[in-house]
């Protein structure tokens, strides 16, 4: 309300002030918050287009799907009750935009929402180690799933491994975690983040040659690792 009050005396002046306006009843719960929300962030962006343009898009699919009318972006998900509980895109017009467009506003790609789609749905190997309690089981589930590709039935990708890995590096299980972190370098050897993972877990057990040798493969994989910069200093700055 108090916001409403701003809007309508004027006082929302900057590209920040709308932004964060939007931002507010981005979140309400009817057309006329979410109309506002629209009109707020596309005079943001218009003032200043170094802003975040997704809450653009999402605002413009938002108050679409409060219409009853299809998005256009892709930017909403809902649970579907028909399919218990999965999650899809809410219905959308997927030719009134470009994927340029998309990208343009930070939204992914249709082929890419297909398959954020598809990782939504899939079962969590964190909640198949809670179950079976051993990390022997859960690694060899892993390295199952990772062979079906596209038709595994768990999240094994690289972002999710990393997670679990540091889910249990926070539990204290620092074993459990290095072997998530070893894997995980094993299935995309070719992605920075996995080496600068596992070398935290090393680095935190000790193991300090690893972690170095892990940290500089991160690095060698991405020169703008400035996190790896900094822990192969403080590392090897005693050897020096």
């Amino acid at each position: 309300m108090r916001a409403k009050e701003l809007l309508d005396a004027g006082n929302v002046k900057t590209a920040k002030d709308f932004y964060n306006t939007g931002i507010i009843f981005q979140h309400g719960n009817d057309t006329i918050a979410s109309g506002i929300a629209v009109d707020c962030f596309k005079k943001a962006i218009e003032m200043d287009s170094t802003l975040n343009r997704w809450w653009y898009a999402a605002a413009v699919d938002r108050d679409l799907m409060r219409k009853d009318k299809p998005q256009i972006y892709g930017t909403q998900f809902i649970a579907n009750a028909s399919t218990n509980g999965k999650f899809m895109r809410y219905k959308m017009d997927p030719d009134k935009v470009t994927d340029e467009e998309r990208k343009y506003y930070g939204v992914e790609t249709l082929a890419e929402q297909a398959e954020k789609e598809r990782l939504m749905n899939l079962k969590s190997v964190g909640a198949y180690y809670m179950e079976t309690e051993s990390i022997e089981k859960t690694i060899a589930l892993i390295r199952s799933e990772f062979e079906k590709g596209n038709q595994s039935t768990y999240n094994i990708g690289e972002q999710s491994l990393n997670a679990f890995g540091y889910g249990l590096l926070n539990q204290g299980l620092d074993n459990e975690a290095l072997a998530i972190f070893e894997l995980n370098t094993q299935l995309y050897p070719q992605a920075a983040n996995t080496y600068d993972s596992y070398g935290e877990a090393l680095k935190k057990v000790g193991r300090k040659v690893e972690a170095i040798n892990a940290y500089q493969k991160s690095l060698e994989l991405n020169p703008d690792n400035d996190n790896a910069v900094n822990v192969l200093r403080e590392l090897t700055k005693s050897d020096r």
